[in-house]
């Protein structure tokens, strides 16, 4: 029939220029992401396919919200079944009603009917969950709420198609294998087949056209995820994650280091930026945003993509927006820096006035010049939302599509301390006292080994006076100057001795590990620090090294390797503790009888997914209740200490610690133990703000355990001739 030429004619017309707009829309946005730093992406694809696969169809991420995570597994996996629906709908409109029958077609309807309910029933909660619930994350509005204009056009066309099908042809499928389908048909029972088919045709084009234009919107907004969220995850990186990328600094040809502008980001890192599906999940376990600081993981990622989108829109000729007709610059930017001012943040029990409108004052600032004179650095991010990040990594832990967060921040700051010279006032006090005696506070190199005095009658001996030992005790700069630390430090090496574990440590020869230098992005101090340690470690032919600090742990694990540290074992204490109880070679003997919650070190627990060892400690010591916080584990909040932090004040909003300690005294505890000296003062400093160290105690595992091994009366108090609080 002529009608059903013209209706091929027509289908082919639209479908050929809708797939065109979208391929205009993704090949700009590549361009954009060329203009980066070039990446060997077939490195980063192997053995990573059980990962991908656990995280796209096992949809794993998303399930750590249970509510959201299921509603996204019905869509997503919905969307899949209904593309075989979609396929058979289109072969009937083009074929005048006639379908591709196969054994068990009326079974497939059935699935198509109850897919399509489902999806309904989803859409329904998210939409429920926006505005209803109204969690703070999900953004309100209607570029938000466009994508569920969309699914409930396409689910309900898909249902009005179905039903006038079945009165244009009088289908003889029973009505048990299309229930929602036949009830709607029976509303419009009466009507003639012509008019049937006629208004077959209006659904069957308003679903093909609803379909086609949320092809071409996809890659202009946020739900670009659909296409670059696999892709990101399974280019995400290897390496560990408290693995920072190496800066070669002898590179003469280098222009600059770190990131400056939005060109110096990684081809990676720019896949991320347009990976970002805006749901907020970041940005709700921040410690810097939940507490009133001006940083935002989301507003980051969203505010650097939308700047590559404008600077690579002038610098490649290529407009992000198809069809360029429907589209203003300034529409452009309304639609992606829609934010909504004064939200109010309710998460994990801490609420506070996030700084929205801060961030709307300074996110389009780049639009007052060209997009090629925009600083990436005060333009588009502030230096108090680069400086706020503690780099707990939360952000990437809950993020779905696989986003790094963490990696961007610490090379805008690289470029702001190796090439403007700008680091906070504290911060550059703490490498300037490195710089000059190995340590934050500035202490003579000579005090470094003081820490050993009176350890009931223990001696702690060098590497120079126990050559044959089999770990070197890397004290670090807290357990070797810190009032507080020292105590861990004596407690650990009195429970080496008694496990009859052969140590030693460098003494006055160790330096500061360059975990500070690094994560504040002194990237030049890091290496000299690094490069000596490592040959103090191969003159005294180191192949086992354990440390009571986190920072200190990832730094020799993960990051030393990349400067040459080879053959070498690095734990954490409270993994050799583990091994030494399990083992028999030490032996919780006294009762504890305390209710003890423990806080989970960023940088031992999410870096390095050391969760149970700590744990197992603490159940191997009788008379201990161990308690559980309520964010715990992966899940656990920062102390506010980590990424530089603990060298510098917090000048707005809550205190990261005071939020973190009321969230342990919420479980009555009466010890908050910790397995990082920094945790441990943060900690020790919120009791004391919430007035609640006289019945709170704050404590090491490695004290707990030594009180267990050798009775509270055998317990030496500390005795520091020097020594200096926490920060």
């Amino acid at each position: 029939m002529m009608w059903l030429i013209v209706n091929l004619l027509a289908f082919l017309a639209v479908t050929a220029y809708a797939i065109r707009l979208f391929w205009k829309a993704v090949s700009h946005r590549y361009a954009y992401m060329k203009l980066g730093q070039p990446v060997d992406f077939r490195q980063q694809s192997k053995e990573r396919l059980g990962e991908f696969m656990a995280e796209i169809f096992g949809q794993k991420k998303l399930l750590k919200d249970k509510k959201s995570g299921i509603m996204h597994v019905v869509i997503f996996y919905g969307f899949i079944i209904l593309q075989f629906g979609a396929l058979d709908l289109i072969v009937k409109g083009l074929r005048g009603g006639e379908s591709v029958s196969f054994p068990g077609y009326a079974v497939f309807g059935l699935l198509q009917e109850i897919t399509v309910f489902s999806i309904l029933v989803a859409m329904g909660y998210a939409v429920y969950r926006r505005y209803v619930e109204n969690l703070p994350r999900l953004k309100k509005g209607w570029k938000p709420s466009i994508v569920a204009f969309f699914i409930f056009g396409l689910m309900l066309s898909v249902l009005l198609s179905l039903a006038f099908e079945r009165l244009w042809l009088g289908s003889h499928t029973s009505a048990a294998y299309a229930p929602i389908s036949s009830a709607i048909a029976a509303a419009f029972e009466g009507i003639s087949g012509q008019t049937a088919a006629a208004l077959f045709y209006v659904c069957w084009w308003l679903h093909l056209l609803i379909l086609l234009a949320f092809l071409v919107y996809v890659p202009q907004s946020k739900h670009f995820h659909i296409l670059t969220a696999p892709i990101n995850i399974w280019f995400r990186r290897k390496e560990p994650v408290g693995r920072l990328k190496k800066l070669d600094l002898e590179d003469e040809e280098a222009e600059s280091f770190g990131v400056g502008k939005i060109e110096d980001f990684t081809q990676k890192q720019m896949l991320d930026f347009y990976a970002c599906v805006e749901c907020g999940r970041c940005t709700s376990v921040c410690p810097a945003s939940n507490t009133g600081k001006t940083l935002s993981p989301m507003h980051l990622i969203v505010k650097l993509r939308d700047h590559l989108t404008e600077k690579g829109t002038a610098v490649t000729s290529k407009s992000p927006w198809v069809p360029e007709f429907a589209f203003s610059a300034a529409g452009a930017h309304s639609m992606e820096a829609a934010a909504e001012p004064g939200v109010r943040w309710k998460t994990e029990g801490i609420t506070d006035i996030r700084p929205t409108l801060a961030w709307q004052k300074n996110a389009w600032k780049v639009q007052e010049k060209p997009a090629e004179e925009a600083e990436l650095i005060g333009d588009v991010m502030t230096e108090d939302e680069i400086w706020s990040c503690t780099t707990c990594r939360n952000c990437e832990d809950q993020c779905p599509v696989g986003n790094e967060h963490v990696d961007k921040i610490v090379d805008l700051r690289r470029h702001l301390v190796l090439m403007q010279g700008s680091m906070p006032h504290e911060g550059q006090r703490a490498m300037q006292n490195i710089e000059r005696q190995g340590n934050p506070w500035g202490l003579s190199r000579s005090d470094r080994v003081k820490w050993t005095g009176e350890i009931d009658g223990i001696t702690v001996p060098t590497v120079k006076e126990n050559p044959d030992f089999e770990y070197l005790f890397f004290v670090g700069s807290m357990g070797s100057y810190d009032l507080r630390s020292r105590k861990v430090s004596r407690a650990f090496a009195r429970l080496l001795h008694e496990a009859g574990v052969s140590f030693a440590i460098l003494g006055n020869e160790e330096k500061n590990s360059g975990d500070t230098p690094r994560r504040l992005g002194n990237e030049m101090l890091f290496q000299q620090l690094c490069a000596e340690n490592i040959a103090v470690f191969e003159k005294y032919g180191v192949k086992k090294i354990v440390t009571a600090c986190p920072h200190t742990y990832n730094t020799l694990k993960n990051e030393y390797p990349d400067f040459g540290l080879e053959g070498v074992e690095v734990l954490h204490h409270t993994e050799l503790l583990d091994r030494l109880i399990r083992s028999g070679k030490l032996t919780p003997r006294h009762a504890v009888n305390e209710r003890i919650t423990y806080h989970d070190s960023c940088y031992l627990g999410r870096y390095n997914n050391v969760y149970e060892q700590p744990r197992n400690v603490l159940r191997a010591i009788p008379g201990v209740e161990l308690v559980e916080m309520e964010r715990t584990r992966e899940n656990g909040m920062c102390c506010g200490a980590g990424g530089g932090m603990m060298w510098m004040e917090e000048t707005s909003g809550k205190r990261v610690n005071l939020a973190r300690t009321e969230q342990a005294l919420e479980t009555n505890p009466t010890v908050i133990s910790s397995a990082c000296p920094y945790c441990l003062t943060m900690m020790e400093d919120g009791t004391k703000m919430k007035e609640a160290e006289d019945r709170v105690k704050t404590r090491d595992i490695a004290e707990i355990l030594e009180q267990s091994v050798f009775g509270e009366s055998h317990i030496q108090p500390a005795n520091d001739a020097i020594g200096v609080g926490g920060s």
